[in-house]
């Protein structure tokens, strides 16, 4: 079997590499007996999609150019919430490639139980989606406090009205009052 190899770390500003991970994961592939097509490796941020390699990877999957990843961990996959990185590891499952985990080695769509790590996934999925949905609403109970931006004040406002009226552009009285330009309009739309 044909191998890609995936490593990422968050930074680079502290001396981060993604050397570690790379020694364990080739070994890993030898020890398996794949042979590496390509090393992606990201200095990125894990949550969100958008790191460069990681997209490659998921173009060069679809193009069918490797049979299996082989990760470090879940969170050197991605840090993006349970549903997005089921949604990605879908994506590799749509494309016939796939994907085995260095330190999570029960994540593994190899094996005979490819099947059933495909539902627990899911069915995590679904169970987060449920619990953020309870934690958002029970937050929401609790608040004394309206969603939103809080209503600027009466006296900046007054401040906002006047050095506009003194023919201020929006951009001087944001650097003078702190007051965002967008939140002048708002309160300012159809005066003058």
């Amino acid at each position: 079997m044909t191998a890609a190899i995936y490593a990422r770390v968050s930074t680079r500003d502290k001396g981060q590499t993604n050397d570690n991970q790379l020694l364990e994961l080739r070994a890993f592939a030898g020890r398996l007996g794949y042979s590496v097509y390509q090393e992606y490796c990201d200095q990125e941020s894990g949550g969100t999609a958008e790191r460069p390699q990681f997209q490659q990877l998921f173009l060069d999957a679809h193009q069918r150019r490797f049979d299996v990843v082989l990760f470090w961990s879940l969170d050197r996959f991605s840090r993006e919430g349970v549903g997005e990185t089921l949604n990605h590891l879908q994506r590799l499952t749509v494309a016939g490639v796939q994907f085995k985990f260095f330190t999570e080695q029960y994540l593994d769509s190899t094996g005979v139980f490819k099947e059933a790590i495909i539902a627990i996934l899911a069915a995590i999925a679904k169970q987060e989606r449920v619990r953020f949905s309870e934690r958002i609403k029970a937050g929401q109970a609790r608040s004394t406090k309206k969603p939103g931006r809080p209503a600027l004040a009466a006296t900046k406002l007054a401040e906002v009205r006047r050095l506009r009226g003194e023919g201020l552009s929006f951009k001087k009285i944001q650097l003078a009052t702190g007051v965002p330009v967008a939140t002048m309009h708002k309160y300012l739309v159809g005066e003058r």
